[in-house]
């Protein structure tokens, strides 16, 4: 995913950057040496995220590990945001090449062109599409075989031009200094460059997937982020010599500037015009198919990212379960409908769209590099080398920001504005989230603080487990208030029929990708902790009990095999869950409640068990005199 990534952000990085430049594209020159130098800094920069994260970082859980958890959720949004435009501005980049084959009179389609693209693209991803090494080969190699070989060739025709190109370059910066002055020269150069900053998004998608490599995970990711940094760097800076040497200037009939570059490079092999436009017509064709595979990543990596950010309640949990065909729509349709809109809004204006783009990208790579900042600087007495790292990851995060600065400051009314509130309000919607269940988790907690319940000492050894009576197995989170109010019920609604209590809980970790094993064992030691205490209660009221536990990236999916695994060792079992029910509900609780016992009635009806879902009342009211009540239902 992030090869495709990287590859088509060359379609549109490089030539916004040029295009900026306007009427001094002698500046170009500079902006490709530029381009590639910072390709290359950032990258050795993000070879310590792979390091510190060799089971994958990323940028939300970089930020939220080494700066704090607010940093988290700054990072995750901006991530969030950045997919659905990756979604919008690929659909748009990738109308782009194809039409640039086609009459003037078709550009005013282009918008619905790349609506039909996302709208297409929602429908495949429901019906479960995913990545298909036989599609994505063929157009990949098609496209690094056409773009390199153009590439290629186009500076090599004018590499005698190349020199006298440099002098050139020298002495009008020299007289636009004298005319304008240096102020203005240095100030549309980093316009141009922060415009370029597209061109950077696959190395972050590099540390993001380490835990895909094989291992050794860090020295294959460290060789991956070095042949990307150099393709990546090449590539970019020889699209932009492209432009120079071959003099492109933007087509007033809608072609992009690697329509018209490639279309003079091929024009100038001196075929005849049906073959040239046949070969034309297979580079943008190699160009515009990956664009829409790479829109594609959009609905691959947001609802991932959403996975994650739900594990530490910024978004709804029923995002953490993505093996679940109805969170794994939810994502897709709310990733699609929010390209969508954006499309629409920005009327599938590529230049726009960058803007847009760039800034959610470079608020991530400045967060990420901040934490690996912070974090040399609290090492840089104890480990070996961590002053040269701390220099590198500063001097990244240096002109990472300078150059999220120059484009929000540069283009504030042309979209830097906007895509600050909109990322905003991404941030303060995941706040409001993780206020909410933060509330909610204190009202439970006053469930078990009315009954004044703690440990207690067995007088003598607790009761023996009886697997061929009937058993109640609970189905229990990390709160042990509500565990204990499920219990009590049970005991209540179905007196001394039950011989045995099992408690079945999952702790919820992206161990694959985001964890560590330190995490993993302070969540073991949580989790446990409430089994162990239910159990105790358990035998205290004269019950033969144990516990099951998982921990793994899909709650549902761990929940449906350890309720199969307690089966088997007790056949008479019926199981138990609690859902939380509010006084004053609206679609708001119901949006971030109420998801994981419904799915999982129907998973365990599916396998012909029985799951009993128990209301728990609560007042979600803010005051501070709302307190909890027990349904009575």
């Amino acid at each position: 995913m992030d090869r495709h990534r990287r590859r088509r952000s060359l379609a549109y990085g490089p030539a916004e950057a040029f295009i900026a430049l306007g009427d001094h594209s002698q500046l170009a020159l500079y902006l490709a040496f530029a381009t590639a130098f910072t390709v290359f800094v950032i990258s050795l920069a993000y070879n310590q995220v792979i390091e510190l994260f060799p089971n994958g970082g990323g940028g939300y859980k970089v930020a939220t590990k080494l700066v704090g958890p607010h940093a988290g959720l700054v990072a995750g949004s901006a991530l969030i945001v950045d997919y659905v435009l990756t979604i919008a501005i690929s659909a748009a980049s990738g109308v782009d090449a194809l039409f640039s084959l086609l009459p003037p009179v078709h550009q005013v389609v282009k918008l619905e062109a790349a609506a039909v693209v996302v709208i297409l693209l929602i429908y495949l991803n429901l019906r479960g599409m995913r990545e298909s090494i036989l599609l994505l080969a063929p157009i990949f190699i098609g496209f690094c075989v056409t773009h390199f070989a153009l590439i290629a060739y186009g500076i090599a025709s004018h590499g005698s031009d190349l020199l006298p190109e440099v002098r050139a370059t020298v002495e009008q910066t020299r007289d636009l200094a004298g005319n304008v002055g240096w102020f203005f020269v240095l100030a549309l150069f980093l316009k141009a460059y922060s415009l370029g900053g597209g061109t950077y998004t696959g190395i972050e998608a590099v540390s993001n997937n380490v835990n895909t490599l094989k291992e050794p995970r860090v020295r294959t990711g460290k060789w991956t982020m070095f042949l990307m940094a150099v393709s990546l760097s090449l590539t970019a800076a020889g699209i932009i010599l492209l432009y120079l040497l071959w003099d492109v200037q933007p087509s007033r009939s809608g072609e992009t500037l690697n329509a018209v570059v490639f279309g003079d490079i091929i024009a100038s092999l001196g075929y005849d015009d049906a073959t040239s436009h046949a070969m034309l017509v297979a580079v943008l064709a190699f160009e515009g198919a990956l664009l829409f595979v790479a829109a594609n990543t959009g609905f691959l990596g947001g609802p991932a990212v959403l996975a994650n950010m739900a594990v530490d309640r910024w978004v709804p949990n029923q995002f953490s379960a993505l093996s679940s065909r109805l969170v794994t729509r939810n994502g897709v349709l709310l990733m699609g409908a929010a390209a969508l809109a954006v499309l629409v809004w920005t009327e599938g204006y590529v230049a726009l769209l960058v803007v847009l783009y760039t800034v959610n990208v470079f608020i991530t790579f400045a967060l990420s590099l901040l934490g690996l900042t912070i974090y040399w600087w609290r090492q840089r007495r104890d480990v070996e080398h961590a002053r040269r790292k701390l220099a590198l990851a500063s001097f990244a995060l240096v002109i990472v920001v300078a150059i999220l600065a120059v484009i929000v400051v540069e283009r504030f009314l042309q979209g830097g504005s906007i895509t600050l509130v909109i990322t905003s309000s991404v941030v303060a919607v995941g706040w409001l989230i993780r206020r909410h269940y933060s509330r909610i988790r204190e009202r439970t907690v006053a469930l078990e603080r009315g009954r004044r319940w703690k440990m207690h000492d067995l007088p003598g050894a607790p009761p023996a487990l009886q697997p061929a009576e009937p058993t109640a197995v609970f189905l229990t989170g990390a709160n042990r208030a509500l565990g204990l109010h499920t219990v009590e019920r049970i005991e209540a609604l179905f007196p001394k029929h039950f011989r045995n209590f099992v408690f079945v809980s999952v702790g919820t970790v992206d161990s694959e990708a985001y964890g560590s094993e330190q995490s993993l064992t302070t969540l073991q030691y949580e989790t446990r902790a409430v089994l162990d205490a239910l159990v105790n209660f358990a035998h205290c009221r004269g019950k033969g009990s144990c516990w099951f536990d998982a921990y793994g990236a899909d709650r549902l999916r761990e929940l449906e095999r350890l309720a199969l695994e307690v089966r088997d060792r007790f056949p008479n079992s019926v199981y138990f869950a609690n859902r939380l029910v509010f006084e004053h509900d609206s679609w708001w609780t119901r949006w971030l409640h109420s998801q994981t016992p419904l799915a999982m009635q129907r998973l365990l009806n599916l396998h012909g068990l029985e799951l009993v879902i128990l209301p728990v009342m609560l007042d979600d009211r803010p005051e501070p005199a709302a307190k909890a009540r027990i349904a009575s239902a």
